[in-house]
């Protein structure tokens, strides 16, 4: 049974990552090339298996598609396999954007966030003000209209999405200069006169099956609002690892980052030497990077329900923009 489960879990990503209705020779293909074995028989079986149960639609010759209770069951199907599933997607994610600093071109990593439209007046000034407080990842971000498909989410009707800039952009630029980069864990950063102190909280990528932020946002852990008005606060924050003898080039590309928009360097710390008493492995240096979805976790703390996303997809550089032009931009989508 349990096998069984995981194979009808695979064939419902397969759908899940698909823009398009699939048939079942489609789906086929996909589990080949994924390196699941699987006769068409068997995910014929299967498939009319998940139509009975809900998961999927048939649509004859167009194809099946996912539905919503099959979302439902992707989601809470196979945790302890999932576990490490961060980690492996700030992997992915770092491969495949292909920004270039130099020409500022390409794309970059975003998370998605989804706000009701009659709550969009309300929560542009609380955005604006994580922005110019500088507890944002750089200065850009981006907007979604209701249908907009987005990775694995698609913008309902009603909603707008917001797109902010993932902290994993960092990790590919650093890639594209030859400079590896190890994201240990996720935290919350308390931060005094403006400034960050110490880890209060932290969650390791390798052992979770959630982005860290979207945890402590939810479970309304952060005080964005303090730390805007006052400079005493939590806010989402990074930790990075990077090779000891790339310590002058890192700071280098962060300088340059800064002026592209997408700065998301807090602190870069010494060879061998702890930074905010985090220990350091040998032959390494320590960072703190930004929380992405910094800008739209001070919303909660308002009252404003939001659904975010980290890592949701890809954007393309050039059509990002500066948060002083949010209001313009929301009045029109709207």
């Amino acid at each position: 049974m349990e096998k069984v489960e995981k194979k009808k879990l695979t064939i419902l990503k397969i759908l899940d990552e698909s823009d398009k209705r699939m048939s079942s020779s489609k789906i086929l293909e996909r589990l080949h090339s994924a390196g699941h074995e699987m006769s068409e028989r068997t995910v014929r079986f299967y498939l009319l298996q998940m139509d009975r149960d809900g998961l999927t639609e048939n649509n004859g010759r167009q194809g099946r598609r996912i539905t919503e209770l099959g979302h439902k069951e992707l989601s809470k199907g196979g945790a302890y396999e999932k576990v490490g599933l961060i980690a492996a997607k700030i992997d992915e994610k770092t491969y495949g954007m292909n920004f270039d600093l130099k020409s500022r071109t390409g794309t970059v990593v975003v998370n998605v966030s989804l706000i009701g439209r009659e709550d969009l007046s309300r929560s542009v000034p609380l955005i604006q003000k994580v922005f110019a407080a500088g507890y944002a990842m750089g200065t850009l971000l981006n907007l979604y209209p209701s249908g907009k498909k987005l990775g694995e989410v698609r913008v309902p009707p009603d909603f707008v999405g917001i797109g902010t800039v993932c902290s994993v952009t960092l990790n590919g630029v650093l890639l594209s200069y030859g400079i590896p980069t190890n994201s240990r864990f996720g935290g919350l950063l308390e931060m005094k006169n403006r400034k960050p102190l110490r880890f209060v909280e932290l969650i390791h990528y390798e052992g979770t099956t959630l982005d860290p932020l979207e945890i402590f946002i939810k479970s309304g852990m952060t005080n964005y609002t303090g730390a805007t008005m006052t400079g005493n606060g939590l806010i989402g924050a990074g930790f990075r690892e990077l090779p000891s003898g790339s310590r002058a080039h890192v700071t280098e590309v962060a300088q340059e980052l800064e002026k592209a928009g997408l700065g998301g360097f807090m602190l870069i710390g010494w060879p061998g030497q702890p930074l905010l008493d985090i220990p350091v492995s040998e032959g390494r240096i320590g960072a703190v990077v930004i929380g992405g979805l910094n800008p739209v976790a001070i919303l909660e703390e308002q009252g404003i329900r939001t659904r975010s996303r980290a890592l949701a997809t890809f954007d393309d550089y050039g059509s990002l923009f500066h948060y002083d032009e949010l209001p313009d931009q929301v009045r029109k989508i709207l």
